[in-house]
């Protein structure tokens, strides 16, 4: 037989489910404006009816309703829209990464300008020119001289400033992977917290929100892959489970596991000290070479901008463009080196030849036959440093020349608009200094318009996405105000029910059984 203080208890549940979700309400509504949090909502059940199947059951119509109950407090997330989510952000680090190398490296070499390579060697080709028409004049020569040092120290100071900014980008790598393990081992601490509330049939939301902000952060540094595993036994159907963090390329291979439960690996970049580039990628005990990283995200960008060893062969953004500098600094220097040796200096003529012959020289010595870092040691011999008239300027031989002769100077101006090769015979490239200058920083404007370009592009992909996932997770405070209207008449309706049972029980106990009296 069925108790009569049954509808109490049906309106007690529906007037404390209610209660509930005003108060997961308001929590959504207090953090409106909280970065990464998700809106939460109340999954309402129905409670058991009564009475149950059995043989001893009361002979009513029907099963009764018990009422409701608050089920489960979840978060309101589409997986799918994340994954788009870290994919749009992962490449959008690569690119925003690498466009800003480029901006570093444009502003160094900073053409075309009135202070660039350039122009100095231009002024430096006008000096010889102004020297052929007076080759006698000492200002003139005074003038080649002090060109003649501005190149150098032109290269000296692109060299210099992009070794800087190499060493930047490698303390910065090294900064990239201290981010890294500290990202990897926050979520490892905060999977184990999960795994500590799961299995008490508890959804712990919030360390849910934080788990993903974290893995979001992650995603713009590395391409990552983001399985789940249960907690154990006792947890909800939709927990969620303990995260598993995989690095991935943009194929999909495995190229280790960050986190797995309560435990990580550490990222690591294995530096070439010889080379100054990165060779391999360690992650815990396991490492693999760079080109099985094939992927994007800040540290794929930071790697490729400071350089890579590729079966003995380094390249990156910086590495090509130091070896393009050097390559043209030791051409130049030994191309304008040989004419200069054919020529007569003043001096030469008054029988006291110089030590040398060579207008440049490599560190104050001779030039040798290493090319690596020669823009950074690309001098002025000695010979011209200590006297004007070791210049020269007239053709061959001492005996018959003569100093009013500009020959040799002509033939040194003649220089600038030869064709060279400046691969050493690896890979052929012919052209005159300026245009083997020009199309270096023209690849240079190229490739840096590229990577704005897909910088832009992947910044307005990532938004969208972003933008479509909170439609799905974010807290809409006008959507939230009609639930809290909707749940507070709820509420008043059970409160209602309450009393009205009151009324009832009133009548029973104290209306009926006084006939007669």
């Amino acid at each position: 037989m069925r108790s009569t203080f049954m509808g109490l208890e049906t309106a007690r549940r529906g007037m404390f489910t209610q209660q509930s979700a005003l108060h997961t309400t308001g929590h959504n509504i207090s953090n409106a404006n909280t970065p990464g949090y998700t809106r939460q909502r109340i999954n309402f059940e129905q409670t058991e009816p009564y009475p149950n199947a059995s043989i001893n059951r009361p002979q009513i119509p029907g099963q009764v309703g018990t009422g409701v109950k608050a089920g489960s407090i979840q978060r309101i997330r589409e997986s799918f829209l994340d994954v788009q989510y870290r994919g749009e952000n992962n490449k959008l680090g690569y690119w925003e990464t690498r466009a800003e190398a480029y901006t570093k490296l444009e502003e160094v070499l900073n053409e075309p300008s009135d202070s660039g390579l350039a122009k100095t060697m231009d002024l430096f080709w006008q000096s010889l020119q102004d020297l052929a028409v007076n080759p006698t004049n000492a200002g003139a020569r005074s003038v080649v001289r002090q060109r003649g040092i501005a190149v150098a120290e032109t290269f000296n100071h692109l060299h210099i400033s992009l070794s800087t900014i190499k060493q930047d980008l490698k303390n910065e790598i090294t900064v990239t992977e201290r981010s890294i393990n500290s990202i990897l081992e926050q979520i490892s601490k905060i999977n184990g917290q999960i795994a500590d509330v799961e299995p008490h049939q508890y959804l712990p939301n919030d360390l849910y929100d934080e788990r993903d902000r974290l893995i979001d952060q992650l995603s713009s540094i590395v391409n990552v892959k983001v399985d789940y595993s249960s907690s154990g036994k006792g947890s909800l159907e939709i927990a969620e489970g303990q995260a598993i963090v995989k690095m991935i390329s943009d194929s999909g291979k495995e190229l280790g596991i960050l986190v797995s439960g309560d435990r990580y690996n550490e990222v690591k970049a294995n530096f070439d000290g010889v080379e100054n580039s990165v060779k391999t990628f360690s992650i815990g005990h396991s490492s693999f070479n760079y080109k099985d990283l094939n992927s994007t995200g800040q540290l794929k960008a930071l790697v490729d901008s400071y350089g890579v060893d590729i079966e003995g062969k380094v390249n990156g953004i910086y590495p090509d463009v130091m070896k393009s500098l050097d390559d043209l600094a030791y051409t130049f220097a030994n191309e304008f080196n040989a004419q200069h040796s054919l020529g007569v200096s003043p001096n030469e003529i008054d029988n006291n030849p110089p030590e040398d012959r060579n207008f440049f020289a490599e560190a104050g010595e001779e030039i040798g036959m290493d090319r690596n870092g020669f823009a950074g040691r690309i001098t002025l011999a000695k010979s011209i440093e200590v006297s004007l008239d070791n210049i020269a300027t007239a053709s061959g031989p001492a005996s018959i020349a003569t100093k009013g002769d500009s020959s040799n100077v002509l033939a040194l101006a003649n220089i600038f608009n030869q064709d060279f090769d400046y691969q050493n015979g690896a890979k052929p490239e012919l052209a005159n200094f300026h245009n083997y200058y020009e199309g270096v920083i023209g690849e240079l404007a190229v490739r840096s318009q590229e990577a704005v370009r897909l910088n832009h592009n992947s910044t307005s992909l990532k938004e969208a996405v972003d933008n479509r996932r909170k439609s799905v997770s974010s807290v809409s405070l006008d959507e939230e105000m009609t639930n809290m209207i909707q749940f507070q008449h709820a509420y008043n309706a059970s409160a209602r029910m309450i009393t009205l049972q009151d009324e009832m029980l009133d009548k029973i106990i104290n209306g009926m059984g006084t006939v007669g009296r």
